[in-house]
């Protein structure tokens, strides 16, 4: 029975905000672990470092999330370990953040001036040291910017976990056009909170790519 969209639709859908932020939060930090360890892989001089890392951002930069998240799911599900949508969701988001954030910071990491490595050399630091206390923290400031947009990439993205059924803001606004069909208002909503999550970080990403060309330039 098709029913109308009311006050209990409408905060639903706003309460399901709090889950694609959490999956958001769960994935990005989960990919600043794992993007920064392929970052310094990628960056090492050791062979059997850069190219398993290489070979891991191609082949999640290669494939859809879509497809990501359904062989988490599903696959996990094949192999007999069962597994919910909220677990399937959060590690198939954490590996495509950590392929993005690692070769976003890689570059970072090689934008850093060559003479500063250079520097930490003469010094006699040793590579902990070098990636601490010179290279790493010049590359933070370099790559907050990008970093921030591809935040927004990734709050966007959860949308994606609602093929698997995971309840956040566009699953949730599924369940209630299913019941209300009401497309226009249930999506629109949808659509309205999704701008609001992420035109703020879009603004921020913008402003700080602009303080850092300026600082450059000086």
């Amino acid at each position: 029975m098709i029913r109308s969209f009311g006050i209990n639709e409408f905060w639903f859908i706003v309460l399901a905000v709090q889950w694609t932020l959490a999956l958001s939060a769960v994935a990005f930090a989960g990919g600043a672990v794992g993007g920064l360890l392929i970052a310094l892989a990628r960056v090492s001089r050791l062979a059997i470092l850069r190219y398993p890392a290489l070979g891991y951002i191609r082949l999640f930069q290669g494939t859809p999330l879509l497809m990501q998240l359904f062989l988490v799911f599903f696959g996990l599900n094949i192999l007999g370990v069962s597994v919910d949508p909220w677990i399937a969701a959060s590690i198939a988001l954490t590996l495509h953040a950590s392929a993005f954030l690692g070769e976003i910071w890689r570059g970072c990491i090689d934008a850093v001036p060559g003479g500063q490595m250079e520097a930490s050399w003469a010094l006699g630091l040793k590579y902990y040291d070098r990636m601490r206390h010179v290279v790493l923290p010049q590359a933070a400031k370099i790559s907050v910017a990008p970093t921030v947009g591809f935040l927004v990439q990734l709050i966007k993205g959860t949308s994606l976990a609602s093929i698997i059924g995971f309840v956040e803001l566009t699953r949730a606004g599924q369940i209630v056009n299913n019941a209300t069909f009401a497309p226009f208002t249930v999506f629109g909503l949808v659509a309205i909170l999704y701008f609001i999550l992420c035109w703020p970080l879009s603004l921020l990403a913008r402003n700080l790519e602009r303080r850092f060309a300026l600082a450059t330039r000086r």
